[in-house]
């Protein structure tokens, strides 16, 4: 570090300390997309600015991962957010669901005799 110029280094130091680290959360209806600048239990903070009101069932991600899709039930605006208010989340996993019990111990499969 002590080979860059100091303006350049006290602007390096600015730009790490100054601001918030932005979320990679975003909330996703139809074609529409919008970031999510909190997330609590329960609800979720959108930029008023962006969207005034939102309703219905809208899917969650982190960057291109699909996290949950989520009912809101009630979305308000406070200080310059849009507060949505959910019903439900359900998390999207990879596999099917399964109707039976597994058991821990058992095999994943079984190979054939040779």
């Amino acid at each position: 570090m002590e080979i860059l110029p100091k303006e350049l280094l006290a602007g390096l130091r600015a730009a790490t300390q100054g601001g918030r680290r932005r979320s990679r959360l975003r909330i996703r209806a139809g074609e529409e997309s919008w970031p999510v600048l909190r997330r609590w239990p329960g609800g979720f903070a959108l930029d008023a600015a962006q969207i005034h009101t939102l309703r219905g069932l809208v899917d969650l991600y982190e960057g291109s991962r699909h996290l949950a899709t989520c009912l809101i039930v009630a979305s308000e605006i406070e200080g310059g957010e849009l507060i949505c208010t959910i019903k439900r989340e359900t998390p999207v996993t990879d596999r099917p669901p399964v109707d039976f019990v597994r058991d821990e111990g058992a095999p994943a499969g079984l190979l054939p005799r040779l």
